[in-house]
């Protein structure tokens, strides 16, 4: 298992919008999820300096090809259409990145 945290910047004017979605994620979005080897996957929002910040567990064997798997699904793809324009990428995310993830720099169980 490998955690994995990301972090995106939202306008604060999309916030509730944001929060709509996410309170009533659609069925084939979390069966996807799932399906992709993806467990324990939360998003935290810091509304002052307007971050998401999102986590999850990845329990598979392949994360680029379990990554491939999931934009390839029509459904994600539709899911991304409506919330992705609501998202604010940093500018210091690495090339090809839309959340830009984190180091992993302390972990206790």
């Amino acid at each position: 298992m490998k955690r994995m945290g990301m972090v995106i910047g939202i306008d604060p004017e999309n916030i509730p919008e944001y929060k709509r979605l996410h309170a009533d994620v659609w069925p084939e979005i979390l069966a996807q999820i799932s399906a992709c080897n993806i467990r324990n996957y939360s998003i935290f929002l810091r509304e002052q300096e307007n971050l998401l910040f999102g986590y999850w567990e990845y329990h598979g064997e392949d994360f680029a090809a379990d990554a491939a798997k999931m934009a390839a699904d029509p459904k994600t793809q539709e899911w991304w259409d409506i919330c992705m324009p609501i998202q604010k990428p940093l500018e210091s995310r690495a090339e090809g990145e839309w959340w830009a993830i984190m180091e992993e720099v302390f972990h206790h169980d």
